[in-house]
């Protein structure tokens, strides 16, 4: 089956049509998925300063400004797009806030990037968190860090596939375009990263995590 080309797509069609008010609404559709992404790749620093909701809201006038060109040659999915600029919004988050931090005297380290990266620590968070009863928080606990161990070894390409199909749940077609390889080419390296880490998987301690 062929990647379906993304002009063909609906909700472009009433992005033309509508302007600002259909980009508000598609935002509006997707905001509980893409402020999942935006949880996900927060700097834990910026834990109570700054909210995934905010960042959409910054996101949406950013799109209003890219929309022209978006819909000039699209070239990826709706939601794929908005993903992009909500992502490109974060960075310009990340960066004001912690130059603030630096500002006000504390040591944080401001690198560049081509994008926030989830973290080991919030990748083995969200992996182990339906462990949550009492007699289980011992296992969440050790299995968590472990598991963060495992990511941590990973190729990071690797480990973003796994986000980009498990956590965020892309299609195998969304996974291409994001990354800039053909269908077959991101299939493969999913089933391959998917491997290693089961693989890696097999030394932790039996829970009721499927991997």
């Amino acid at each position: 089956m062929t990647m379906a080309d993304p002009t063909s797509d609906s909700s472009i069609t009433r992005l033309r049509e509508a302007g600002p008010q259909a980009l508000a609404e598609a935002l509006s559709l997707y905001a509980e998925r893409l402020e999942r992404i935006i949880d996900l790749r927060l700097d834990p620093r910026l834990s109570g300063r700054v909210d995934a909701s905010d960042v959409l809201q910054e996101a949406y006038l950013e799109a209003c400004k890219r929309l022209p060109r978006y819909l000039a040659e699209p070239r990826v999915s709706v939601f794929v797009w908005l993903r992009g600029v909500s992502l490109d919004t974060l960075i310009h988050v990340h960066r004001r806030h912690l130059a603030d931090m630096r500002h006000a005297g504390r040591d944080v380290s401001l690198h560049a990037g081509a994008g926030p990266q989830a973290s080991s620590v919030s990748m083995a968070s969200w992996l182990v968190g339906d462990l949550t009863s009492p007699s289980q928080a011992a296992i969440r606990d050790e299995t968590a860090r472990k598991i963060e161990q495992v990511l941590a070894t990973m190729d990071e390409i690797d480990r973003e596939v796994l986000i980009l199909r498990h956590f965020e749940q892309l299609s195998n077609d969304e996974v291409a375009s994001v990354i800039g390889v053909k269908k077959a080419a991101a299939s493969r390296r999913y089933m391959r990263a998917l491997a290693r880490f089961r693989e890696a998987l097999e030394n932790l301690p039996r829970c009721d995590l499927e991997a």
